[in-house]
């Protein structure tokens, strides 16, 4: 049997036993365990064969079109990495979920087979397929919690998933009636794209850059990360930040390296973008009082390194080793970086039944494995040399130094803004530096509050944190050995050029970078954090209200601001659809015995009612005064009606809910028809 096809099997597997468990929610939690750890088992036993040369397919023809996936060197790493993911935080749920364990592990399991299905996907079309699988699964990640914070974070992350993803199907549309078809990655490679219209391409990138941009967290659109990161469980939390955003991250990658090679058009907006969500992420978790709120923001913010690094390969062309060895390195460890802070906030959510720094304060004083553990993920999302963040961030690093000094012996106009880029990107690593301590620091090394008791772990929570850690040490310590072989094998999926000679990653340039990103993050950690966001000893958040994009502009602007003629057909088809509704309601379901009550209307309905009263006594007069009409008075019939409609009116005016399930209810029907 093929290893792909077992790969892809067993979640569904697991899905589909968890969801027998039913009120045995306990029992998903270990048959979900059970189905990760043998999807981790299969993926390392994919990377023999293809280490060897044999890479994996996989079609499936019972589909129209059907559905391709393959396996090289970039897809079987990224396969074991989401496997090993979705085991570590399988391991913290018993611990952790207090309730739903069925609904949550079923969800996680489909959220699994559409995570490797992407990192699988031989051609854009399956990527689609389980691009929107593994997005509609984790929606219920964030909800699962029902309170009020959690359905609202699941409403806006549901609209950016469905929005999101109705945008990249119309991308997809626009690529194939570009091309042709749906061709696979490797011969998207080999397409020359300059024969086709340039505004159809751009077009086709943009939307489906605006579908994968959605997923990963980039500005304008990341507002969803910090309100849905804290609503999710820690174990959600975790894999939102640590896979699923890497799932947008490679959409974007393949767009870079496939339609937009060398294309310096797309390159300097990517690296635009970029540099934005770089800086805002920093400086929002700088600002946050919540850890998972400044996790969120710290993933923003490293989404926007990784993103640098994504426009370099398409500005630096046919010379773009550096940006893709940083990018590919960076966006590893990431992954390993927030699993391990993330599940060690679970702990502190878990014991003290709070994230706010202010309430947790030395809380962890008395815990070495999670203090170490916390310690090694902000060593080496720093950057600080000795850790992996320090090699991933150096190679980007050397990269735009390099695109510099190319645009300097060109005599390229935009030198002063990558010196400028240069300055910023040293910049957050200062400000990444500086968050990371006052989290750090709040949590361990201050005091505590009297009274409270030393955090408690499980030995699988123990070993949730210690084995990610423990990778992070390995990659950061063993450079040449262990890192660069791993970008070896994952290299050749995204560049042509061949690796010549080692990197010197301690050189004297590289440490001064190192240097001044430290020295920026500890004069901002004792000016700003201890001084500006600190006060009578308790944190505080300045960050004003009308920053929030999400509540001040996106959401009037879809419900209010948008009047044009789409949104008022979409109006005029909910209004009408609910006008069905409660014409069934009233005449066929109605409930006849109920009793009638006087109802004002305003004084159109009024108006109405009383002509109506008129013509019809009129009637009653004239043609039928041996047999009359009996009828109650319109007046009341027309206001019950204006209640009714005015009722449904608001509920679906002020519902971003229910709009954005008709859309996901859309969507699914969408897929469903592209499968069958």
């Amino acid at each position: 049997m093929n290893l792909i096809s077992m790969l892809l099997a067993a979640p569904l597997c697991g899905a589909l036993l968890a969801a027998l468990c039913g009120k045995r929610g306990k029992y998903a939690n270990y048959t979900a365990l059970a189905a990760e750890v043998l999807t981790l088992l299969i993926s390392v036993l994919l990377l023999p064969p293809v280490l060897a040369g044999q890479g994996t397919v996989l079609h499936l023809p019972t589909v129209a079109g059907g559905l391709s996936f393959a396996a090289d060197g970039l897809r079987a790493v990224w396969a074991v990495l989401a496997c090993f993911a979705f085991a570590m935080s399988g391991l913290v749920c018993p611990a952790t979920l207090k309730h739903g364990h069925t609904r949550y592990q079923t969800a996680t399991m489909l959220a699994l087979c559409g995570t490797l299905g992407v990192f699988l996907a031989a051609d854009l079309y399956t990527f689609f397929i389980c691009f929107e699988l593994m997005s509609l699964s984790s929606w219920l990640w964030v909800i699962h919690e029902g309170d009020a914070g959690a359905k609202y974070a699941a409403d806006t992350y549901l609209a950016v998933t469905v929005l999101g993803g109705l945008v990249l199907l119309m991308g997809l549309f626009t690529f194939t009636i570009m091309s042709g078809g749906t061709p696979g990655f490797e011969e998207l490679q080999q397409m020359d794209f300059s024969a086709f219209p340039a505004w159809m391409k751009y077009l086709a990138g943009g939307l489906m850059l605006f579908g994968f941009a959605a997923k990963a967290g980039l500005f304008p659109l990341h507002f969803w990360m910090p309100m849905a990161y804290p609503a999710a469980p820690a174990t959600g939390s975790a894999l939102l930040s640590s896979i699923l955003t890497k799932c947008g991250v490679l959409g974007m990658l393949i767009l870079s390296v496939t339609m937009f090679r060398n294309d310096f058009r797309w390159g300097e907006t990517i690296l635009a973008l970029g540099v934005v969500t770089m800086l805002l992420g920093a400086l929002l978790a700088l600002c946050s009082v919540e850890v998972k709120r400044m996790l969120a923001c710290s993933s923003a913010s490293q989404i926007g390194f990784i993103a640098v690094g994504i426009g370099l390969m398409s500005l630096l062309g046919d010379e773009n080793l550096l940006a893709v060895r940083g990018t590919m390195l960076h966006m590893v460890n990431h992954t390993l970086i927030k699993l391990v802070l993330f599940l060690g906030a679970g702990v502190f959510a878990m014991n003290c039944g709070t994230l706010d720094l202010n309430r947790l304060r030395g809380a962890g004083r008395r815990n070495p494995l999670l203090a170490l553990a916390f310690f090694t993920g902000a060593y080496s999302v720093a950057g600080i040399p000795g850790g992996s963040g320090y090699l991933s961030k150096t190679m980007l690093h050397e990269a735009i130094v390099e695109y510099t000094e190319i645009l300097t012996a060109t005599g390229g106009s935009i030198v002063p803004y990558m010196h400028l880029v240069e300055e910023l990107f040293l910049l957050a690593g200062g400000l990444t530096l500086a968050y990371m301590l006052k989290l750090f620091v709040t949590l361990f090394l201050l005091p505590p509050e009297t009274g409270k008791k030393p955090l408690r772990m499980n030995a699988a929570t123990m070993a949730a944190l210690a084995i990610p850690s423990a990778l992070l040490w390995a990659l950061g310590l063993a450079a040449h050995p262990l890192t660069d072989r791993i970008l070896d094998i994952m290299q050749p999926a995204l560049t042509h050029e061949k690796t010549t000679e080692a990197i010197a990653y301690f050189s004297t340039g590289n440490l001064t970078g190192a240097c001044i990103s430290i020295a920026v993050g500890i004069v901002v950690y004792f000016l700003v954090v201890r001084r500006l966001l600190t006060r009578d000893g308790k944190l505080i958040n300045v960050v004003p209200g009308w920053c929030d994009l999400e509540r001040k502009v996106y959401r009037p602007m879809f419900l209010r601001v948008l009047p044009g003629a789409a949104g008022l057909v979409c109006r005029l088809l909910d209004c009408s659809l609910d006008g069905v509704i409660v014409l069934l309601r009233r005449f066929v379901l109605r409930d006849l015995g109920r009793p009638r009550r006087p109802v004002a209307g305003l004084w159109l309905t009024d108006a109405l009612g009383r002509f109506c009263d008129r013509v019809l006594d009129l009637i009653n007069r004239t043609f039928r005064r041996k047999d009359p009409v009996e009828h109650r008075s319109y007046v009341y019939i027309f206001a019950e009606k204006e209640r009714e409609i005015a009722a449904s009116g608001r509920l679906i005016a002020v519902s971003l809910s229910f709009g954005m399930l008709l859309a996901c209810a859309g969507l699914v029907a969408t897929l469903l028809y592209l499968l069958f």
